[in-house]
């Protein structure tokens, strides 16, 4: 699995050319189309308990 995923990894850095720039620019792209399936840490936090205060 993890092979699989440093194969899939490099696919998309060549795509972008190597170029680490392309690459971030690739990636926050690819963020905004699925911005709405990510959770954000604070969603996060209260889905798995601990947005609660400790005692």
């Amino acid at each position: 699995m993890i092979d699989e995923l440093r194969e899939v990894r490099h696919r998309i850095s060549e795509r972008c050319g190597h170029d680490p720039e392309r690459l971030v620019a690739y990636y926050l792209e690819f963020q905004q189309q699925f911005r709405r399936r990510l959770i954000s840490n604070e969603r996060s936090a209260k889905l798995d308990g601990r947005d609660q205060p400790s005692a």
